[in-house]
Formats: structure tokens, sequence, C-alpha cells
């Protein structure tokens, strides 16, 4: 006959055992610590938008209680249409190119792709090169020409600084939206910015920066953010 303290000794053993078995089971089960993985960026399809696309992306529509009116983009070189493009740049994602010889801006993007505009330029886009910020960037912004252009345009003396700018709106010089670069903390007087005279895109005109297409403007503010990179190619 077993004695009770054996039993006692053995039943301890046997508990023992299973704790055992069950700490070390727990450690096999333990998973192991999530590694971060980089997604690879995603390739958007390249190529010149369909016919359908190009009506939609310069219909007319209302922003900021402004109406633009459609923009007839078969008038248009189809080269300056907004597409989508291999980004040649040699530009890192997320970096502003401003190709001035070409008449395109470029906003590059992961996966070796890049959003490109046709450009027109006025004789201060000629006037500035190099690299910048954008510092700050207005929604339906007031025109101020500076005093230099209006030394050369009296008729603009009503747009002054003094005088409060050129009231928002579709008639205004700087159009829907302006972009403000700065390089070194100070003002380039550089801008890009819309505009409703299409006709001028891809070419050289009297006055103003860089300007886009009211509606590619309006696209090219949802893309940049603030204080994004920008490089102007002479």
């Amino acid at each position: 006959m077993i004695s009770g303290h054996i039993l006692l000794r053995r039943r301890g053993f046997l508990l023992g055992s299973l704790a055992t078995t069950a700490a070390l089971a727990g450690c096999a089960t333990t998973p192991a610590p999530n590694v971060a993985v980089s997604p690879t960026p995603v390739r958007r399809p390249v190529g010149p938008p369909s016919e359908e696309e190009m009506a939609a992306r310069y219909a007319a529509l209302e922003d900021g209680g402004h109406q633009l009116p459609e923009v007839p983009f078969r008038q248009i070189d189809p080269q300056f249409y907004r597409q989508r493009v291999e980004n040649t740049t040699g530009e890192p994602p997320g970096t502003v190119v401003v190709d001035v010889p070409s008449r395109f801006l470029y906003v590059t993007e992961p996966g070796g792709t890049a959003m490109r505009y046709g450009v027109g330029l006025g004789r201060a886009g000629f006037a500035w090169s190099g690299e910048g910020v954008i510092h700050w960037r207005q929604k339906w912004p007031r025109w101020k020409p500076p005093a230099e252009m209006i030394a050369r345009q009296p008729e603009l003396a009503k747009y002054s600084i003094e005088n409060g700018g050129q009231e928002p709106g579709p008639d205004n010089a700087l159009g829907a939206r302006a972009l403000y670069i700065f390089q070194n903390g100070k003002d380039t007087l550089y801008r890009l910015h819309g505009t409703k005279d299409w006709r001028s895109i891809g070419k050289a005109v009297s006055s103003g920066c860089v300007r886009l297409i009211n509606q590619d403007v309006l696209d090219l503010y949802e893309r940049v953010p603030y204080k994004a990179r920008i490089v102007v190619r002479q």
C-alpha cells in the first residue's frame, strides 16, 4: 500500500510537470514581433487621357462661389494637356519641377511617374531659376502688381498694394489659386497661378510668372503641400 505521503509527493510532481509543460507551450506559441515592411510604391498608368477624361477635366465648374467656364481643350496643343507621364526629371517624389524651355510643370510621384501640366510663361517666369519652397498657398488670391510692373503699365495702378489689389475672381490675374515661392526665407516674387487665358498655355506672354489653366491649377493645388520643394530650370 502506498502511503498518503508518497501519493502527495507524486501528485505534486505531476502538477509541477504540467505547469512546466504549459509554460513551455506558452513560450513556443508566442508570435514573432512584427517587422515593418515598406510598401512597394503604387505605379499609376501613364499616357494621354481619353476624350471623356479631357471633357471632365476641363468642364465648367463652380469653386468658392466663382464660376469657371469650360475650357475648349481641343484648341490646345495636346502635349500641354494635364496628364500622367514617366518621371524624367530625376527628382524624388513630392518635388515640383518647372521646365521653362519646354513649358511644362511636373509634380513627381512615387512609382516613377509624374503629373505634367502645360504652362504659359510671362516675363517674370524667365527671370528666376534654382530651388525654393512653396512657402504660401492661396485660394482665390488678390493680385497686387509690383511697382516695377505698374511703372511699365500705368493702367495697373488701380490694382496697386496701396489700392488693395485686384478683387478675387475668374478675371483676376492670378486666377483661382496662387502658390508663392520663397528661397532662403525670402519671397522670390515667383508665382505658380491660374489664368482664364487658355490660349497662353505653351507660350511666352507679356506678364505674369508661371500660369496654368484654372482647372489645372485647382488640381495642382491639391497635389502640392505647403513647404514642398520646387526646382525651376531655365
